[in-house]
């Protein structure tokens, strides 16, 4: 029945995710900051006195000849008649699938500047809509493929970049690379785990359950977008989709091993006595590790920058869905599928000697002082590489397309910045404005070096508020138009704007010195309180005063380590003007958080075993035997599926970084220091709780015969451990 639910409301929010996602999210960064930034004021006058918000998805269209010859007049007569044309053609998307939306519409089109040496105009083009949703990237192909049959006829040819055009041309580059990451992803999964369980249903299962699951979280925050007129960041599909795949398989493979130990160690047991004891012993780890995931992200949620605002929750919600998932459907899984889940292999239900992980275990128990220090030696060589850290808003690693070569033409012979123009806006707070008080603000900002051309003002209907259109003679999306606009741009408008107004720019470069500015701040709020948080259900999860101290001290090395490593791979070894602003979020989210799973997994683990009749060294021991695997291989898992974003170009720093974090917070963290810390603590590890002894069967015997009875194959294969 709990199979047949799930599947059911699986079916319906996939469909519902998949038909709202796109009308949910919203494209324009610059609407997610604060009123109180420079650019927001600026965007609040063109809506409030033009009654006109600045347009994402417009884009910039090159007209010339195909012989490369300077426009007739003729041919401009031509170039008019065709944008009239096309300006009332009406363009019919592909009909759309369930709830999607009908992207069908006539786009606006406008004519635009000459070059200097007259070899090409500037159109506009704009349509109306998403340009991340592909029913609207669809639309802009049909219009692109209407105009260049159009202007074919006369000899002439045309080209967009900008907006949408850029947009759509960029998915087209990477369809194909997007696909095959897809599937070596999937791939590596399957490989793993059928590597693990030599099962097919093992490797398969997994994946099957995180996709509905998947379908189930996109549906849940599409619809509550939706019934709260909320709108999600672009990036909220792909980055839930990345967390639940993440999560979820961990989840999955930490319940198959636990299950797969119930069968071997009960084989009396029906499957689902065995599922409901694996759920048991399981399931506070999970339910914790996913509410450090919860915390993390909805922390997220008192930034000021509306763009982490919604996203965290968003988030939040998914691994909610999939914490819920994995304590009922999973567990309804293995109870159904029992030790056929395992099929065809018979060699899981007899324990063998132990192998790596037992070795592993009994090595770091005879020598936790080496561990903890080799291992903090290495955290640390890592995290020097953070000194001179900078944070790059530059787009880092665009492929190659048809929007990029058309920008390129345009500012050979225009300023960098035409197909991108910022806008000052003016409104006067006394009576109505005159262009000729003005001009002192025009004359200044033609003066500054980097702006390549000003505009004169236009007004608005009653003559209270002026637009001005700027011009950079620099690309709007570079770091050097940030420092050129938050600086000498933004210093000339506020010494000589008129008397009695209020002066504001907006445009790309203006709303990304906003949003660094806002990002800062945000990352050191959200950072505290997430720590604070998760710190606070480790407490809750372990009962215990240093053990929660023990693990947010490794997690946070862990991403000192990854942040370091990042830093030193991108910034100082490729020679690139920073990391990206969104890695040490990003980190944080996946590193910490994620990485805190692995940590919690092996405390719960080590704290049970200690509860057992057995010394310290025995009970980490036996933990680290039983837990790596899981912890190994779900590691393995997580961390190739980020390491497939290295071949995409945008987004090499997130996929590298994340990649090599997951593998830290696996195999360093959680399998290493976190049992070597465990061995030098013992049980004062859980001060002021001490896990309860049970009953020793053993109790009456020497402690030799106790321990050999007790644990048989730790009597062969390490003698000196009983001392």
């Amino acid at each position: 029945m709990t199979i047949i639910v799930w599947t059911l409301l699986g079916a319906a929010l996939t469909v519902v995710g998949q038909s709202l996602m796109f009308s949910a999210t919203d494209s324009q960064a610059g609407d997610f900051l604060p009123k109180g930034y420079d650019s927001a004021a600026a965007l609040k006058i063109a809506e409030e006195d033009f009654d006109a918000k600045p347009d994402g998805n417009a884009a910039t269209a090159l007209v010339a000849r195909t012989d490369g010859e300077r426009l007739t007049v003729q041919d401009r007569k031509a170039i008019r008649e065709a944008v009239a044309e096309l300006g009332e053609r009406r363009i019919v998307a592909p009909k759309p699938e369930g709830l999607m939306k009908d992207h069908s519409q006539t786009p606006r089109v406008g004519l635009g500047a000459v070059a200097p040496n007259g070899t090409f105009q500037l159109l506009s083009f704009s349509v109306d809509g998403n340009m991340n949703d592909p029913g609207l990237q669809d639309v802009f192909r049909e219009f692109r493929d209407t105009a260049d049959e159009e202007f074919g006829e006369h000899g002439m040819r045309i080209g967009f970049t900008g907006g949408i055009a850029s947009t759509a041309d960029t998915v087209e580059a990477g369809e194909f690379r997007e696909k095959l990451i897809g599937i070596l992803t999937m791939g590596l999964i399957v490989l793993l785990n059928v590597v693990v369980f030599r099962s097919v249903l093992a490797a398969l299962l997994p994946l099957i359950a995180v996709a509905l699951i998947g379908g189930v979280a996109a549906g849940a925050v599409a619809g509550a977008a939706e019934l709260f007129d909320i709108k999600l960041d672009a990036s909220t599909p792909s980055l839930i989709t990345v967390v639940l795949l993440g999560i979820g398989i961990d989840y999955f493979l930490f319940l198959l091993f636990r299950f797969r130990e119930q069968l071997r160690t009960h084989p009396e047991q029906d499957a689902a006595t065995a599922a409901a004891v694996t759920a048991g012993r399981v399931g506070n780890a999970i339910l914790s590790a996913g509410l450090t995931i919860v915390a993390a992200f909805a922390t997220l949620g008192v930034a000021s920058f509306g763009q982490f605002r919604v996203l965290g929750p968003a988030i939040a919600i998914s691994v909610l869905v999939m914490l819920l998932a994995s304590l009922t459907l999973m567990p309804a899984l293995l109870a159904v599928s029992g030790r056929a889940m395992f099929w065809p292999a018979k060699a899981w239900k007899k324990e063998g000697p132990g192998g790596v992980s037992a070795r592993l275990g009994l090595e770091i128990t005879r020598r936790p002082v080496r561990y903890v220090i080799g291992s903090l030696a290495l955290l640390g060589v890592l995290s020097a590489g953070a000194v001179g850290l900078k944070m790059s808003y530059d787009p880092a690693g665009q492929p190659r397309t048809e929007a990029v070569e058309v920008a390129e033409e345009i500012s050979r012979s225009l300023p960098a910045g035409a197909t991108d123009p910022h806008t000052v806006y003016v409104r006067s707070d006394e009576g109505a404005l005159r262009t000729d008080a003005l001009s002192g603000l025009t004359g200044s900002l033609a003066e500054v070096e980097g702006v390549g051309r000003v505009s004169a003002p236009v007004l608005n209907p009653d003559r209270t508020a002026a637009r001005i259109e700027v011009v950079l003679s620099v690309k709007s999306d570079t770091r050097q138009a940030r420092d050129l606009v938050s600086g000498p741009v933004r210093s000339a408008i506020e010494e000589h704007a008129p008397a009695h107004t209020e002066a504001h720019i907006t445009g790309t470069a203006a709303v990304f010195a906003d949003i660094a500015t806002a990002v800062e701040k945000d990352l050191r709020l959200v950072f505290p309180i997430a720590a604070a948080l998760i710190a606070l259900i480790l407490l809750l999860l372990l009962r215990s005063v240093l053990a929660p101290l023990v693990l947010m001290v490794a997690v946070g090395l862990g991403f000192a380590a990854t942040l370091g490593a990042g830093t030193l791979a991108f910034q100082h070894l490729l020679d690139r003007p920073g990391i990206s602003f969104t890695l040490p979020l990003v980190l944080f989210l996946f590193v910490v958080a994620l990485g805190t799973d692995y940590n919690i997994l092996i405390s719960d683990r080590i704290k049970e075993e200690m509860d057992k009749p057995v010394t310290v060294r025995q009970a980490v021991a036996e933990a680290v035997r039983h837990t790596a695997p899981a912890i190994a291989t779900a590691g393995l898992v997580l961390a190739g599926s980020f390491a497939s974003l290295v071949a995409s170009p945008g987004t090499q720093e997130v996929g590298f970084a994340t990649a090599l974090g997951i593998v830290l917070s696996s195999f360093v963290l959680s399998i290493v220091l976190v049992p070597a810390v465990a061995v030098l603590l013992g049980r004062g590890l859980w001060w002021p709780r001490r896990p309860a002894r049970r009953a020793d069967p053993y109790a009456s015997q020497e402690p030799e015969a106790a321990w050999s009875q007790a644990a048989p194959r730790y009597a062969e294969q390490a003698p000196d451990v009983r001392r």
